[in-house]
């Protein structure tokens, strides 16, 4: 099994979608390995000790939440991106939780995938700039008012805009106008980054049996 930090696992029990990541990854000069599914990674899993996986989040037999939850109890650490559809984003909040780094939503950008993936691959390296990326976080969630608040924590909980809405007493739209500020104060890019950033500064518990609500 490769060692190479810069190895990338790719796992999707759809051949094509494997295919065509191995060619983008390999044209980045990356190592990459993949896997027709969770269980044929599993199979090769303690012996992993760097780079990073790209997992599908709905495969058959082992979902890509299953796979986040053997890694952990296998004490492999390295940073996990899952793939998700559309609808999935309660599912992609999930795999937060549990530990993985990144979700990205089908149908991705090439661009956004390498930039994912690098940024998986350099995660170590950013380890040391933690502490001050939560300090940083703080202030921008101070800034936030009380409604705002309250929109992130519909968000990051996978909730949509209309339950957001039905849960405040607002109206969609409003919750709309609500998040595109808190996004713009929070800096976030994605709402993987708000995520991220909720993780990071205790708001949103990472754990390993919780599920999206």
């Amino acid at each position: 099994m490769p060692t190479d930090r810069n190895t990338v696992h790719v796992i999707d029990d759809d051949e094509a979608v494997r295919h065509s990541l191995a060619f983008l990854l390999q044209a980045s000069k990356l190592h990459v390995e993949t896997y027709e599914s969770a269980a044929a990674f599993l199979k090769v899993a303690p012996g992993v000790k760097s780079g990073c996986i790209i997992t599908d989040v709905r495969m058959p037999e082992l979902s890509g939440i299953e796979l986040l939850r053997k890694l952990r109890e296998l004490k492999v650490t390295i940073p996990v991106i899952i793939m998700t559809g559309h609808g999935d984003v309660p599912l992609a909040v999930e795999a937060m939780k549990i530990g993985a780094s990144d979700f990205l939503e089908k149908p991705f950008d090439d661009d956004v995938m390498l930039a994912a993936v690098r940024s998986a691959l350099n995660r170590n390296e950013a380890e040391s700039r933690r502490e001050a990326e939560r300090a940083e976080i703080a202030n921008r969630l101070a800034a936030l008012s009380n409604r705002e608040r309250d929109v992130l924590n519909g968000l990051v909980a996978g909730h949509a805009n209309k339950q957001i809405a039905f849960d405040l007493g607002i109206s969609p739209r409003t919750v709309e106008i609500y998040r595109a500020n808190l996004m713009t104060k929070m800096q976030a890019a994605s709402l993987s980054d708000l995520v991220r950033m909720a993780l990071v500064a205790g708001i949103l518990e990472s754990t390993s049996t919780g599920s999206a609500s």
